[in-house]
């Protein structure tokens, strides 16, 4: 009896030990596929007008926040809130910092690669015809604010916390990014190269999460990430195509500009996170955890 307790509660107070936490949440999770998934589609089919539930960004939103917030308060014995979701001044602006950063990092990266001249500038898709282009960018943006929210949730919120707790933050850093980045292996045109980048992304994100004890950075960064590498400047987004406020080709080295993958494939994408890291720190120091500036 006392060597099962010693397997899966912890020692240091009476809950599960962090690794049974994380496996739990994950067959809560997906238990919430299956609900969500056969619920929205059953009210989709009685009612057309929320046709819309039946997007799987949707559901995941649903599944995974559910999942986490009865994780969380079930198996950790803990609040919502303390995986780092205050909100408060400090959270608006983390939010709108995090989501303006990737939006100075991809111009960067599209004006780079035009200079050297991987980048075949066609004009914007509104003089093409595309159809409902502010309709769509709406679409994509709702849909990564979800993908933001749900993937930081879990990941530098969940999975890296708990790791945190029984194998400390280095390693817990390591296997949530490295999870985060075999989560996108499925995506078309992945590759290894794709994995190694989103690994540094990762990195990058849960600095971001470290620097300001809280997920609402992580999150903001996230958010922008995806929407002005696909949106805004026209790459795929780790594979994914989406709407495209300009028209270019990207006909550079595939080792330099991530090809059909994106950036995150390509070694372009190292230079970014590194000075989006920069930022984040001189951000960080400026400001105190309370959301007071420094003096």
């Amino acid at each position: 009896m006392e060597l099962l307790r010693k397997v899966f509660i912890s020692t240091d107070e009476s809950r599960l030990r962090s690794g049974w936490r994380i496996l739990l949440q994950v067959v809560l999770m997906l238990f919430g596929f299956f609900i969500v998934a056969n619920l929205f589609d059953t009210l989709s089919s009685l009612a057309p007008i929320l046709a819309f539930l039946a997007d799987p960004m949707l559901i995941s939103f649903a599944a995974i926040t559910l999942s986490v917030y009865f994780a969380r308060r079930w198996y950790d014995r803990r609040s919502f809130r303390s995986l780092g979701l205050n909100w408060n001044a400090a959270a608006s602006r983390d939010l709108l910092v995090g989501i303006f950063i990737p939006g100075l990092l991809f111009g960067l990266i599209f004006f780079a690669e035009t200079a050297f001249g991987w980048v075949d500038f066609h004009g914007f898709a509104s003089n093409t015809g595309q159809p409902s282009l502010l309709a769509s960018l709406g679409y994509w943006a709702a849909a990564f604010i979800m993908v933001g929210w749900y993937e930081e949730l879990m990941t530098r919120g969940y999975w890296m916390q708990n790791i945190a707790d029984g194998l400390g933050i280095n390693w817990a850093v390591f296997i949530s990014s490295a999870f985060f980045a075999l989560g996108h292996f499925a995506n078309p045109e992945a590759s290894w190269a794709s994995a190694l980048g989103i690994l540094a992304a990762g990195y990058f994100l849960a600095f971001a999460y470290l620097r300001s004890k809280q997920l609402w950075l992580p999150i903001g960064l996230h958010i922008g990430w995806n929407f002005f590498e696909g949106p805004i400047f026209s790459f795929p987004v780790s594979g994914l195509q989406t709407a495209k406020l300009l028209v270019h080709e990207v006909n550079g080295p595939e080792l330099i500009t991530g090809g059909a993958f994106g950036p995150e494939a390509g070694l372009i994408v190292l230079p970014a996170l590194t000075l989006g890291a920069v930022l984040i720190y001189f951000y960080t120091q400026r400001f105190s955890l309370s959301g007071e500036k420094k003096q």
